[in-house]
């Protein structure tokens, strides 16, 4: 608290205990902020925290499941216990699967809502009033450049991604002249755990598509959220995805990036359990003599 009893203004990062949102908060640390770090990772949270530390921020960590249904509340009440008030939201928590809809596992898949989109909007909605309320902060939303268009074979995350690229640029209208920003930052694939979490390193296009650091990224998106920007695409290549992806027609579009999100070997994307070159491939192939398939 401050010396005339007001509460201490705090970047909060949720999902700050690796990859980019670890990164966001080195990069807000440098601006001497009080950096709070969510996560449910003891080691990751203390490993961010030292970082945050040599950066020059002041660094607390708070172990939380963010699927709880009281995650927000309880965040909310640490803050206060520590006479804090969440000024700078990050989302950066969430995760995605590669593969067929009907063969990944339902409760994994609907996890990828529960986080990337609810627990998102819930954190939102708990810190966002209270900002424009205070007529100053915002939040800053990890996106995806999978948000500008349907992903078959990551169903489920290309999604929820569009979901957070539509939902922070309808709040930045929203807020426009209450002194909030609501920034979504959309990178092209980045060289975190991500990737090999989720499977998609195996994937052709997370291959053809140049992997930006997640440092970079952080450095963007922070930039762009602090001038007030709706969106951020950080890296010439994840731009040219945008366009490409808004331009396409998706007759054209969509079998490419199922084309692209497969690999030799992979079940085909409609469930049959047999690989693509065995049944929609060679399906395909019957229709339309002579064209190559996998």
């Amino acid at each position: 608290m401050t010396r005339d009893g007001a509460l201490r203004p705090a970047v909060v990062v949720v999902g700050g205990s690796r990859g980019i949102g670890r990164a966001i908060a080195k990069v807000a640390a440098r601006e001497h902020a009080v950096v709070v770090l969510v996560a449910r990772s003891p080691d990751g949270l203390a490993a961010a925290a030292t970082d945050v530390k040599e950066a020059g921020g002041e660094p607390l960590t708070f172990e939380l499941d963010l699927l709880a249904v009281d995650a927000s509340a309880r965040l909310q009440d640490f803050l206060a216990a520590n006479d804090l008030v969440c000024d700078v939201l990050v989302n950066s928590a969430g995760y995605g699967l590669r593969g067929a809809a009907t063969t990944l596992a339902r409760d994994d898949q609907l996890g990828i809502i529960d986080l990337n989109i609810r627990a998102l909007s819930d954190m939102t909605l708990r810190f966002l009033p209270g900002m424009v309320a205070r007529g100053r902060g915002g939040v800053l939303n990890l996106g995806s450049i999978a948000g500008f268009t349907p992903g078959p074979g990551m169903a489920f995350y290309y999604a929820s991604k569009a979901f957070v690229r539509s939902f922070s640029q309808a709040l930045h209208q929203e807020l426009r002249g209450t002194g909030v920003t609501v920034t979504c930052v959309a990178p092209g694939p980045v060289a975190t755990e991500f990737l090999e979490r989720s499977g998609a390193d195996r994937a052709a296009l997370f291959k053809i598509l140049p992997k930006l650091d997640s440092h970079y990224v952080a450095e963007r998106a922070w930039r762009g959220f602090k001038s007030g920007r709706r969106l951020v695409v950080p890296g010439i290549s994840a731009k040219l995805v945008a366009v490409a992806a808004t331009l396409l027609p998706s007759a054209l579009l969509l079998p490419l990036i199922g084309r692209l999100q497969r690999r030799s070997g992979d079940p085909c994307l409609c469930g049959s359990g047999k690989t693509f070159k065995e049944c929609c491939g060679n399906r395909h192939a019957r229709r339309r003599p002579g064209t190559l398939t996998e």
